[in-house]
């Protein structure tokens, strides 16, 4: 069956709910303050988890980018200086660990290097997500597995053939895969949501999902009948704050609606058997002249 056990008692794949996630990322902006917004305003949508990411900056910044300046609200300094600033240590996590706790939400993080792996595992998360610009990486790859965790995916920037041999790689023990496309914001026309499809075809004891960067709503939306285990969306509490990510990222009221809006469309789907209901008998009377006799 194509379902994954997230943590004790929930499940992602076929017969559940999505699981919907919001992707608070460095939207925090190096504010724990601002994280536990997110984190009530994710509660208060009905979304099921929260994610962040976590970085090593010596690991993942190019040493000729450390020394470049850069303005910003913290006032002009380094590249590097910069990544420092707005990344959480473990004071921070510790804080968004409590948080998440207290409000009864998953959390977890996506790590961009091994260190950061490690570091990730004194929270004990309920899983890891590899970036898709981290999908070639296969140390961090194996690094994460290592962990026993479930492993969620994101194929953006990769082809077909780097998306195969990484699963060859890994393994299907625990997996999920989003598919994706990785510009910010993304055009509709570069959505190709019908890769859900595709990966369920593929993979058909897999959960598959859907991680966007698009503007809008309803072609995430779009992705729950096309058959999304579970939806991954960027989320700020201001698109207009200082920041890489927050322009292609949801604000509370639209993620608000987007919940509601997803969880309509799983009610409305329904079972596939057609029915004549309670409701519509009435209207038989009133409206149906003929009859057809079996």
């Amino acid at each position: 069956m194509r379902k994954v056990a997230i943590g004790k008692d929930r499940f992602i794949g076929d017969g559940y709910p999505a699981y919907i996630i919001a992707e608070i990322g460095i939207n925090h902006n190096g504010s724990v303050d601002i994280a536990k917004k997110l984190i009530d305003a994710a509660v208060a949508a009905g979304c099921d988890a929260v994610k962040f990411q976590k970085r090593t900056p010596e690991i993942c910044v190019p040493r000729d980018q450390w020394d470049k300046e850069r303005d910003t609200p913290w006032g002009r300094m380094t590249y590097i200086e910069y990544k420092h600033k707005i990344e959480f240590g473990t004071e921070e996590f510790a804080a968004v660990d409590a948080y998440c706790k207290e409000n009864n939400i998953d959390w977890f993080a996506s790590c961009w290097d091994e260190p950061s792996v490690d570091f990730m595992e004194q929270f004990n998360p309920v899983m890891y997500k590899m970036a898709s610009a981290s999908l070639t990486d296969l140390p961090l790859l194996d690094k994460v597995k290592s962990t026993g965790k479930p492993l969620m995916i994101s194929t953006g920037m990769s082809t077909m053939d780097e998306i195969t041999t990484v699963i060859n790689h890994i393994g299907f023990d625990k997996l999920m895969i989003a598919h994706s496309t990785s510009a910010y914001p993304c055009d509709p026309k570069e959505l190709n949501l019908r890769m859900i499809v595709t990966l369920r075809e593929m993979y058909p004891n897999t959960p598959i999902g859907y991680s966007g960067h698009e503007t809008g709503l309803s072609t995430t939306e779009a992705t729950i009948p096309l058959g999304a285990n579970f939806i991954e969306r960027h989320f700020t509490l201001d698109r207009a704050m200082w920041g890489t990510d927050h322009a292609a990222s949801v604000e509370p009221e639209g993620m608000k609606r987007m919940v509601r809006n997803i969880r309509d469309i799983e009610t409305a789907l329904g079972d596939g058997i057609k029915k004549v209901y309670d409701s519509e008998l009435e209207p038989i009377k009133r409206l149906r002249r003929v009859k057809l006799n079996p």
